[in-house]
């Protein structure tokens, strides 16, 4: 999304704010709070009781992203708001039960700000919304495949783009205009004439976002369940060829978080695994086994690489696994700065 529409969105949903007759403005656009970039400072209310917000616009939010979108709003020292085009009713009552403020341009709105309290849900936009607006090709399904290759070996952004080709398991032609467009955004830059991977915490970040809305719905193969009890304990992933990955594999790394949901990739659902762990189908069951996509090597043969164990906790979104993605987060970043 330009700076242009991202500025009239938070315009329009302020707008209809106001029309409440709640005081409401931007203190601040785009300003940087310890080294990170904010969309806006918001400023709700008048006098001593105004209360300036960290504000994230995001347009065509979805459960799958929200977790993401959260994450995001975490960690700068100020109360979050996060400001849509549209929020649906059921992703209203997730960000109320959360105590995330939200406003949208159609009039849906949650402020707990004693002693003002806004909750509006249900309100229709006038026109229908679209998809989040890409960031181009890179982010893509294809293109982030290659964006994950050099989140999890920076160095790899200086390789022939037929070598990098290869370990993403991708077409040569797509890393070249994935590499085409990094320097435009912000995340190549030529240094002492060698290619440089440029902010990749925030990399991360928007991969991760895009990774759930783009890439993941087509890497699903199947969904299960098992009576047996904390059964991924004891689960030797290479032995299935599959790796961990989510909240097991986070659990592994941090020792943090008891898993609900078990997360497996692999080439297939292996046949002596489902039989071994008694997993049958079911459409909504708790453990899902989804398709590996990437062709590299990695040192643990049993856990997936941590941006990918990341993504997964921030796709679940819950408030445990945001916990946990935040460790994962930090170690991935001590990881970039070495």
């Amino acid at each position: 999304m330009d700076n242009r529409t991202e500025h009239n969105l938070l315009e329009n949903a302020l707008a209809r704010v106001r029309r409440l007759g709640i005081e409401i403005e931007i203190a601040q656009l785009e300003p940087v709070l310890d080294g990170r970039h904010i969309d806006a400072l918001v400023r709700i209310g008048q006098g001593r009781q105004a209360r300036t917000y960290v504000a994230e616009v995001k347009k065509g939010l979805r459960p799958a992203t929200l977790g993401a979108t959260l994450h995001q709003l975490e960690g700068t020292g100020k109360p979050p708001l996060l400001i849509a085009d549209y929020v649906t009713p059921p992703l209203a009552e997730a960000l109320r039960e959360r105590g995330v403020a939200f406003l949208d341009t159609a009039g849906n709105a949650f402020v707990n700000q004693p002693p003002l309290f806004l909750w509006v849900k249900g309100e229709r936009p006038r026109e229908k919304p679209t998809a989040k607006e890409g960031t181009g090709r890179a982010f893509q399904a294809s293109g982030l495949k290659v964006l994950f290759a050099l989140l999890c070996h920076p160095d790899w952004v200086g390789q022939p783009y037929r070598e990098i080709a290869t370990l993403a398991g991708v077409a040569h032609g797509t890393v070249g205009w994935v590499m085409a467009e990094l320097p435009r955004l912000g995340y190549v830059a030529d240094v002492a004439g060698r290619r440089r991977l440029l902010q990749p915490e925030l990399l991360l970040k928007q991969w991760a976002e895009a990774y759930a809305r783009t890439l993941r719905p087509k890497l699903a193969i199947g969904r299960y369940r098992t009576d047996k009890q904390q059964w991924w304990t004891k689960l030797q992933p290479h032995k299935y060829q599959v790796l961990l990955g989510g909240e097991p594999a986070a659990e592994r790394v941090t020792k943090y978080l008891r898993p609900e949901t078990v997360t497996l990739y692999g080439e297939k659902a292996e046949p002596r695994l489902l039989l071994d762990y008694k997993l049958r189908q079911d459409p909504g069951g708790p453990v899902e086994i989804l398709k590996r996509f990437w062709k590299f090597e990695i040192d643990d043969k049993n856990i997936a690489p941590l941006p990918l164990i990341y993504a997964d906790l921030l796709f679940i979104g819950d408030a445990r696994c945001l916990e946990t993605a935040e460790l994962i987060y930090q170690k991935i970043a001590d990881g970039f700065v070495q």
